[in-house]
């Protein structure tokens, strides 16, 4: 038995949606589909304005626009992260300041934060791993005290929250992904910039616009459209928000279904966690996570290694995730890390993501299961 990765998630009404998308007159997107996905998040974030864009990296390179980082500005964040988190400020000429990761959620430890701030610090941006939220009490407090900007990278946290409030609707800005391996997809790529603070949603639509009021003149707010500021084209097509909007009629429901595999993985795995054989995920009692990925950490490198060649010897595609920024050829040139590396590095090196996706069927679950006790009942 062959177990995959990852199946781009699918409801049933994409092709539907698709096909009435392609006979729109504003297929370029900022279409029917882009006005119903931008009014769900708006309605279910109540945040002031949300932003459809090709892809979760390029709602973060808004954010850094918005927030005028310029050269030798500092931004802080994990090095944990998927390398966009970095490069959408270091285009802009920052440089990032990293700090260590706390090993039960591999969220950026807050208690590290205020040390790595210097006159130069500019932004925070925290990073939501696995859905699970980061202390954002403990991060705004910070932020407010030090006048900093809080940009959420909460690409893997749709439908998570934190004490109540959705993850996205917390910082300044924030920053969603719907690439094919998140719970919701819009076919392939895509994202979405959230906007919390008022003061950024005028200059947001401009930039997105290519730095045109293309916005304003077609709500008749202006006569004519015209270049006004930097921008670049960050509009998605109307046929990537059709395929999204399928997915958003049935976002509790896709939620539910992948939380549903995620316990089952939780457990029937618990009894050799109990035996210290390797740790399953932690989340804060004060979290909701979405179900996003499921993982477990090995005690060493050498057993990931060993885990990974057994469970694909099995049919199983198990894979580990980020390898930590600042030790890549870029993060030594545009990056430092700040402190002391006691986690980012040895936790990264435990970790191994299971196939999780939309209905995931009993059979390849259990075969996923069973070839991990296997491995663990011969070592």
């Amino acid at each position: 038995m062959n177990v995959g990765f990852n199946k781009p998630p699918l409801t049933g009404n994409e092709q539907k949606y698709i096909a009435d998308a392609l006979q729109s007159e504003k297929l370029s997107g900022d279409g029917q589909y882009g006005e119903k996905c931008q009014q769900w998040f708006e309605t279910h974030l109540n945040c002031a304005k949300a932003l459809l864009t090709p892809s979760c990296t390029q709602a973060l390179e808004m954010a850094a626009i918005l927030l005028d980082i310029q050269p030798g500005d500092e931004v802080i964040m994990p090095s944990y992260t998927f390398v966009s988190t970095a490069n959408a400020f270091v285009i802009r000429g920052a440089k990032i300041v990293f700090v260590d990761i706390r090993p039960d959620t591999l969220n950026i430890d807050e208690r590290l934060i205020e040390a790595a701030i210097t006159p130069k610090t500019k932004t925070i941006v925290p990073v939501h791993y696995a859905g699970v939220g980061c202390d954002m009490d403990v991060i705004m407090d910070i932020a407010d005290r030090h006048h900093l900007y809080v940009v959420e990278d909460a690409a893997q946290g749709m439908m998570s929250t934190y004490k109540g409030k959705q993850l996205g609707s917390i910082g300044h800005l924030a920053a969603f992904s719907f690439h094919e391996t998140k719970n919701f997809t819009s076919g392939g790529e895509g994202g979405l910039l959230i906007i919390n603070d008022q003061q950024f949603v005028a200059r947001a639509e401009i930039i997105r616009e290519k730095g045109t009021n293309r916005s304003q003149f077609f709500r008749g707010m202006v006569d004519k459209y015209t270049w006004v500021d930097i921008g670049s084209s960050y509009l998605p097509s109307e046929i990537q928000a059709a395929y999204l909007w399928a997915q958003l009629e049935l976002a509790n429901q896709i939620t539910e279904n992948r939380l549903a595999s995620w316990k089952k993985y939780y457990e029937q795995l618990s009894y050799l966690a109990t035996q210290e054989k390797f740790e399953l995920p932690i989340v804060p009692d004060h979290c909701q996570h979405n179900g996003h990925m499921f993982y477990l950490k090995t005690q060493n490198l050498a057993q990931r290694s060993e885990l990974l060649s057994h469970l694909k010897r099995e049919g199983v595609n198990a894979v580990f995730h980020y390898v930590p920024l600042h030790n890549a050829p870029a993060g030594k040139e545009f990056s430092r890390f700040n402190g002391v590396d006691q986690f980012t590095t040895t936790e990264s090196e435990r970790l191994v993501r299971l196939p999780m996706w939309l209905n995931l069927d009993q059979d390849s679950l259990n075969h996923v299961v069973k070839s991990v006790v296997s491995f663990y009942e011969k070592n």
